[in-house]
């Protein structure tokens, strides 16, 4: 019985997430492709790219599009440009320089042991 829950959980779980990216995939799919992108790679990194794509439902290009634009926007989340005006300027750098507030809360959380510090 409890084997049946845990498997009617997981399919449960992999509908949600299967899903969310079947809804990811659609906004990338109704986006007029125009350009190219051609690349070069070893035979069994083509393999694991398919296996990949397979356990996703997806096709290669599908799959490998969507992880690479994923991966990108990531990378470059930290590296957006926004400029201020020197009155919203000098209130982000007082903010930045100024010293950490007390969380009261946070602290008992970091006073409390961790899961990772137990003894096995």
């Amino acid at each position: 019985m409890l084997f049946c829950l845990i498997d009617l959980t997981i399919r449960f779980c992999l509908d949600i997430v299967w899903r969310l990216r079947y809804t990811s995939y659609m906004a990338i799919q109704r986006t007029n492709r125009t350009e190219k992108l051609d690349l070069r790679l070893s035979k069994s990194a083509k393999q694991t790219l398919q296996a990949a794509a397979t356990a996703s439902r997806k096709s290669v290009s599908e799959f490998v599009l969507e992880t690479a634009l994923s991966e990108a926007e990531e990378r470059l989340a930290d590296r957006t440009v926004f400029t201020l005006d020197e009155k919203h300027w000098e209130a982000f750098i007082a903010a930045l320089d100024a010293p950490p507030r007390r969380h009261a809360r946070l602290e008992r959380l970091f006073r409390e042991p961790s899961v990772f510090d137990a003894e096995p």
